[in-house]
């Protein structure tokens, strides 16, 4: 969330809530707080944060993309390889 006044204001805050009322608790009745605090919990750690595709990151999720960067960076580093030259002593 932003500061009074600067572009972000409540949006990104509002926008979080709206798709978390979406995808996770509509629809849904809980017996206790602490049911739907877990729920939420499990939507937002194990889901949201995780799992759940973004345009930015080229419709993957955080886990794909981060896989992804590893799995690029070791065969930029296999391909950048050179063979090791003796040393030449006289």
């Amino acid at each position: 969330m932003g500061s009074v006044g600067d572009s972000y204001d409540n949006a990104l805050a509002e926008n979080l809530w709206m798709i978390t009322k979406t995808e996770c608790i509509r629809g849904r009745v809980f017996a206790t707080r602490a049911e739907a605090n877990l729920a939420l919990f499990e939507y937002i750690d194990g889901f949201y944060n995780s799992r759940r595709i973004q345009k930015r990151l080229g419709y993957l999720s955080p886990i794909e993309f981060e896989e992804k960067y590893y799995a690029d960076q070791a065969t930029a580093e296999r391909t950048n390889l050179k063979p090791r030259q003796p040393l030449l002593t006289s």
